[in-house]
């Protein structure tokens, strides 16, 4: 099936723009396949009349991008070497870029057209470009078009997306290390310890005259043993790569007038929400990602929990629980210039067994907080001003401290985020196990034999050796049409 796709996903030269729609300084249109160079011909006009087909590899050029459907507007630009009134539509002003195969992102021949980025002007030369023989690329089609033709791993191919959606340094640091291979070389490395397991096994029951002996036997074993314990701390160490992956939902709740909006705006160190001495100022939720210490932190401002007097406060109130019972990490905010209301103890008893945060504000203030009692009910208290900013950074490192459980990763260690990753590697471990077991209970080899090969071929379909139609398509419908 990999040999058939690929053929089909290369027979045509697709094309996309390959930047943000918007006003930019710079948009991109990018080309790929066997006539992009071509393609690039019929609409290309360089500086000293040079076709872009007859460009060294990885050379950048000056022109403009043209309509060649004749037109006698007199503004139009008249080519050299072509009588008076054979002039061309400039639709833009350009760099063009050539890659040739096989050193390119796709391993095809790329070219790549730098127009200004205005929207209006990016549409007209895509148009172009399609007019000529392209046709408009699939979501995720060129990096798909990397994976197909042997230069990326299915790994690599899913990091490219990690690193466009990044949210932090941390999250990028990952995406990156993926990209470059190191979890793909970690898992090569498992494969082939398998294989040469595998291998040995397979000779002894071919050839029953050279059975395997107890030594070699436990050779083995010791080598899939050991197999057995990275991948189990591969899969205990999930979380974190999840967390840089995905976020932290996490949300600030409390009754009105604690300071919730004030504690938001000194978390993303700017105004975001509208802070006033009025209870109940904050009607809705507004929600913002923050990196704090390299954790990407979806943060969540709610309505004050309180008895609604009116429809809108009852709404208001119905989507702080919802977010609140959907967080990872609750943030219980407390006033600390005032005794515990009745609504501060029922959000006590709703959350003192979820992961909360309890976080005493106004210490600026004379205190009247009973804290022994919020202490007893939570174990990490932290006491801020967040008007003033005091103590936001002794927060962040609780926040830290309680995602990571006092455990944070180590640098340059690999982290698995995806969870088609984790599903994988569960399996792959969960048949290495049972394999284990097969040896120490002097099951026939054929059980062990068995259960390692499954074991490959989950790693197969992790790399991407093995893999459907269909998975591909899962995979590369996320990605943007450019990418």
């Amino acid at each position: 099936m990999r040999d058939v796709l690929k053929v089909i996903n290369s027979t045509d030269t697709i094309a996309a723009v390959a930047s943000s729609l918007g006003e930019s300084g710079i948009g991109i249109v990018r080309i790929s396949g066997r006539e992009a160079l071509s393609i690039a011909d019929k609409i290309f006009l360089s500086k000293d009349n040079k076709k872009p087909s007859e460009f060294r590899a990885y050379t950048v050029h000056y022109g403009w991008i043209i309509d060649q459907r004749p037109t006698t507007n007199p503004a139009c630009l008249v080519i050299p070497g072509a009588g008076r009134d054979q002039r061309q539509n400039i639709v833009d002003e350009v760099i063009l870029t050539v890659m040739r195969a096989p050193r390119s992102y796709t391993k095809e021949d790329v070219a790549e057209i730098n127009c200004h980025g205005g929207i209006v002007g990016l549409r007209r030369v895509l148009g172009l470009v399609l007019e000529n023989g392209c046709r408009l690329a699939e979501p995720g089609e060129f990096t798909k078009r990397a994976f197909l033709n042997g230069r990326i791993d299915l790994t690599q191919a899913e990091a490219v997306l990690d690193i466009i959606r990044a949210k932090t340094d941390s999250a990028l640091s990952l995406g990156v290390e993926q990209l470059k291979g190191g979890l793909s070389r970690k898992i090569n490395k498992w494969r082939e310890g398998l294989l040469d397991a595998l291998a040995t096994l397979e000779a002894s029951i071919d050839f029953p005259e050279e059975e395997l002996n107890a030594a070699g036997l436990e050779v083995i074993s010791a080598r899939i043993a050991k197999i057995n314990s990275e991948m189990k701390s591969m899969l205990e160490n999930a979380r974190f790569g999840r967390v840089m992956r995905e976020g932290v939902h996490t949300v600030i709740c409390g009754r009105p007038n604690v300071g919730k909006s004030s504690l938001l705006n000194a978390l993303l160190r700017q105004e975001r929400s509208i802070v006033t001495a009025v209870p109940g100022t904050t009607r809705d939720t507004i929600e913002e990602i923050i990196d704090i210490k390299g954790i990407p932190v979806r943060i969540v401002d709610t309505a004050g929990i309180l008895e609604p007097r009116d429809l809108v406060e009852r709404h208001a109130v119905l989507r702080s629980k919802k977010q609140i019972d959907l967080a990872d990490l609750v943030i219980l905010l407390f006033d600390g210039a005032h005794q515990l209301t009745k609504d501060d103890r029922a959000l006590i008893s709703r959350l003192k067994r979820r992961t909360t945060l309890a976080v005493i504000n106004k210490i600026d203030k004379s205190q009247k907080i009973e804290r022994p009692y919020i202490a007893k009910n939570f174990k990490q208290v932290v006491e801020i001003s967040a008007k003033n900013g005091k103590n936001i950074d002794l927060l962040e490192d609780s926040i830290a401290g309680m995602v990571f459980s006092g455990r944070a990763g180590s640098p340059g260690a690999l982290f698995v985020a995806n969870m088609r990753h984790l599903e994988s590697i569960k399996e792959a471990q969960k048949l290495i196990a049972e394999a284990l077991n097969s040896v120490d209970n002097g099951l026939s080899l054929e059980f062990i034999s068995q259960d390692l090969k499954e074991a490959v071929a989950n790693l197969d379909k992790l790399l991407g050796r093995s893999f459907s139609e269909d998975l591909l398509d899962k995979i590369f419908s996320d990605f943007c049409i450019g990418k």
